[in-house]
């Protein structure tokens, strides 16, 4: 199944994001991990953050047992939604993703911002539908399966809050204005793309997450 993906044939140090250059801090091809940095200005960053902070609430997981949304132990921070395409600076960001990893703007999900404070997690999971779940065929209808991820970090707290990939032992930096890309060419654990958001030890962690779908998200 075709996913997104940069380009990155040639080894490039910086990537034409349309509006802006984006530099690969990092590139591992099994699973499929790029670190990008600069994809978001500090500036953005923070009007981000404003804009989510009236709209906050006990982040929710996609519960594939029935198709809805469950409260979920292993995920303890609070976070909000923007609708595709709600403001000018969503849509900007929108565009560069889009651009940066060939892939449809109109496959993603709604930009989603995470706000995480000491002692707050997610536990490592994958963001693919599970197809065994009576849920997921409910779920597949908006656009197909989750494709690929990209998590771009917003606010950096002092210590802990990494992005960890258990699988190959690789932990990314919550490192403001940077983002870590990762694809899933199929709903299995094969894929190696079990993650998580390790605990905020000090300080407070902001994140905006885009999924990605196969096909058109509605």
């Amino acid at each position: 199944m075709p996913v997104p993906d940069p380009s990155l044939d040639e080894a490039p140090l910086y990537l034409d994001a349309g509006d802006r250059r984006v530099c690969v801090l990092q590139a591992m091809y099994n699973p499929r991990v790029v670190v990008f940095g600069g994809l978001l200005s500090d500036e953005e960053c923070e009007q981000l953050v404003e804009l989510a902070k009236p709209r906050l609430a006990r982040s929710l997981t996609v519960a594939t047992r029935t198709g809805g949304e469950e409260v979920n132990a292993d995920r303890t921070s609070n976070g909000m939604f923007f609708q595709r395409g709600e403001n000018a600076l969503v849509r900007r960001i929108e565009q560069r993703i889009a651009r940066l990893v060939n892939w449809p703007e109109e496959n993603g999900e709604g930009l989603q911002v995470l706000h995480y404070t000491p002692g707050t997690e997610y536990k490592p999971h994958y963001d693919y539908f599970d197809p065994h779940e009576p849920g997921t065929p409910t779920i597949l209808k908006r656009g197909g399966q989750r494709v690929a991820t990209i998590i771009m970090y917003l606010g950096e707290p002092e210590k802990g809050g990494g992005t960890v990939f258990p699988d190959v032992h690789l932990e990314v930096a919550p490192k403001r204005g940077n983002a870590v890309f990762f694809s899933y060419e199929r709903a299995h654990p094969a894929t190696r793309s079990l993650h998580g958001g390790s605990p905020v030890t000090a300080g407070e962690k902001w994140i905006a997450t885009k999924w990605l779908r196969e096909r058109r998200f509605e």
